[in-house]
């Protein structure tokens, strides 16, 4: 079980703080750091100093770190041309030496939108199944040809389909917990199918869809991995727990019923309980960025058990 560290940065965080939390993620022994795409703050949350952009801030990561994943759940399809963003994300690749993933997503929030001067269009699934044609379209066109797309939302012609990535497939993430297009795109075009703070029943339904969808696409099963977004309070004692669940606003029954909350001991059970659901990979939501001692907690006493 791979355990990935997961921010939300539109609630408030600097560059320099997830520098930190990306530098602890590395030290110890997580397997990736990973952020959201969003740029207004969510939940009554103040948000200062204000919002960072997602793509700007792993580029920095990718000069500063040396081991850990790279990527985004998930970048918003709403904020980025696909072209533009098969550059940037191939130019990061780079910085990185390799080690960046993809996770894209339709956009959904709004008022963020409405916020800062960007377009909210209505049909937003239609869009995301043409950007990602487009965005491994250009990745994958050998050197020295073109690439072309005429879609409904999206027309390139010629393109010299340049940059590429250091890798030669940067892993694409596809999720959430629609029943029928998703589980189709997702067999499409990913290589990851993430399901955010689901249940382990929602978790079984939905990863048994996509599974259906892989193989009418005539993929071959392992091709797929499978993984969860959970929210993460976890506390040496019921003291420790109750402390982090307040400082994130949250109360510990709901984080219990609804995420990885509680002893190392329980944490452990429950991550169990979602391998035997299926789950390949967990993302760990940590919403309290300046609490260091929390991921330290996870690495010796969660982590260890499961490796």
């Amino acid at each position: 079980m791979d355990l990935r560290i997961f921010t939300e940065p539109q609630q408030g965080a600097t560059y320099d703080t997830l520098l930190k939390v990306a530098k602890a993620t590395e030290d110890l022994h997580f397997d990736a750091f990973f952020r959201s795409d969003h740029y207004l703050s969510m939940g009554g949350a103040d948000g200062l100093p204000g919002p960072t952009d997602a793509w700007i801030t792993l580029a920095g990561l990718a000069r500063e770190t040396s081991r850990i994943r790279l990527g985004t759940l998930m970048t918003a399809g709403t904020f980025r041309l696909p072209g533009v963003l098969a550059i940037q994300v191939a130019q990061v690749d780079q910085m990185s030496g390799g080690r960046v993933e993809l996770g894209l997503g339709t956009g959904w929030f709004e008022e963020e939108h409405t916020a800062y001067g960007i377009p909210f269009p209505k049909e937003k699934f239609g869009r995301l199944e043409e950007q990602l044609a487009i965005v491994t379209g250009l990745w994958s066109t050998p050197l020295g040809e073109t690439f072309t797309h005429q879609g409904s939302h999206y027309q390139l012609s010629d393109s010299p389909a340049l940059p590429k990535p250091a890798q030669a497939k940067v892993p694409v993430l596809v999720g959430g917990h629609g029943a029928k297009r998703t589980p189709r795109l997702a067999a499409r075009y990913a290589d990851e199918f993430n399901i955010p703070f689901a249940s382990l029943e929602d978790t079984r339904r939905q990863f048994g869809r996509v599974r259906e969808a892989v193989r009418e696409a005539g993929r071959a099963p392992r091709e797929m991995v499978y993984s969860n977004a959970l929210v993460a309070c976890v506390g040496k004692d019921e003291a420790e727990v109750a402390r982090r669940a307040a400082a994130i606003g949250r109360q510990v029954d709901e984080l219990r019923a609804n995420g990885l909350a509680g002893s190392p001991a329980e944490v452990v059970d429950k991550i169990g309980q979602y391998a035997e659901a299926g789950s390949e990979r967990i993302y760990l939501q940590i919403l309290d960025l300046d609490d260091l001692d929390h991921l330290e907690l996870i690495s010796g006493q969660v982590q260890s058990q499961l490796s």
